[in-house]
């Protein structure tokens, strides 16, 4: 088949596009290369997937309305991964309207796209932040999500609405996916495991917000991927609406302590540790209700914590050198 993955040169896009390329499938990466962290690190990834001879890579901004549409119609895509977004929910305090440019008229031309050129199926990305402060865990998908606390959960709710709309007036099948802490080889360095390591392995004292009273739902890389994989080959059902949404997790919080230590172990070394409090729009807990989509696919990740963090040290230290 023919594929379009938004965000190619992210994480999860780079990893994604490699289990589609291993499959035979052709690949359009698209990816516009910003600079919200180090973009080596971008062409680091896009450099494992150019060897495939079908791969393709375009720098564009999904903003752009035009060569967007133009992209679509050029391509004629069967299926559409998007990944792409401007993540983070700390910076989106400081840089709103990147997440306005990137997240809300990004999925507006992926929509607009889908909708002209019939693509059988789109699967996007949403995320376990759209839960906010709900007291209830672990995350239901049929839990209320109405009170996000960042604009990049906003953000993000607002694309499963946009999302069912399409699904509802133009019979588009859309497939949400609301990812819960993803890490792994080649992740991202504004988050914990890459900020974790970084310091521990300078000799550098890591931050601790909560004082360590928090649990994430940490899953590795390749459990997700698999995921994606098999849910992307499965159309949600017409009726009354082509439009389903799924956790996509490992289905067990991990206490943000437990999860220092894996890096201490798989480092060798012990972190100083400098404990704060909460940060603006971060949870005390995250915790992935995975049932649906078990029940859907057959999804059970299965990387521990330790084997997942080690993994991802191990290729830091050995793999990783940017130019």
């Amino acid at each position: 088949m023919k594929f379009l993955v938004t965000g190619a040169a992210g994480f999860i896009g780079m990893h994604t596009c490699l289990r589609l390329l291993e499959q035979g499938h052709e690949v359009v990466g698209l990816d516009s290369l910003n600079a919200y962290y180090d973009p080596r690190l971008k062409h680091y990834r896009l450099a494992q997937l150019r060897p495939y001879a079908q791969f393709r890579f375009v720098q564009q901004d999904l903003a752009d309305r035009e060569a967007m549409a133009a992209l679509f119609r050029a391509e004629g895509f069967q299926r559409v991964i998007h990944l792409a977004a401007q993540a983070g929910v700390r910076y989106s305090l400081e840089a709103p309207f990147d997440y306005v440019d990137s997240n809300l008229v990004g999925m507006m031309s992926i929509l607009e796209g889908c909708r002209h050129t019939r693509v059988e199926h789109l699967v996007y990305a949403s995320s376990s932040s759209v839960y906010g402060m709900n007291k209830k865990v672990p995350f239901s998908e049929s839990d209320p999500v109405d009170h996000p606390i960042s604009l990049y959960a906003a953000s993000k709710k607002a694309n499963e609405l946009m999302a069912h709309s399409y699904a509802h007036l133009y019979q588009l099948p859309t497939t949400g996916l609301r990812f819960f802490t993803v890490y792994g080889p080649a992740g991202r360095p504004d988050m914990a495991p890459w900020l974790f390591t970084e310091a521990i392995l300078k000799g550098e004292p890591i931050k601790v917000f909560n004082h360590g009273k928090m649990q994430r739902d940490f899953t590795y890389i390749d459990d997700i991927v698999e995921g994606v994989m098999r849910i992307q080959a499965v159309l949600p059902k017409a009726e009354p609406t082509p439009y389903a949404l799924y956790n996509i997790g490992n289905h067990q919080p991990i206490e943000l302590m437990r999860f220092i230590q894996a890096i201490e172990s798989a480092c060798g070394r012990q972190a100083e540790q400098i404990h704060l409090p909460m940060q603006p729009g971060d949870v005390p807990i995250t915790y992935a209700d995975t049932q649906r989509l078990q029940a859907a696919v057959g999804y059970q990740p299965s990387t521990s914590i330790e084997e997942g963090v080690q993994k991802f040290v191990d290729w830091y230290r050995q793999d990783y050198h940017p130019a």
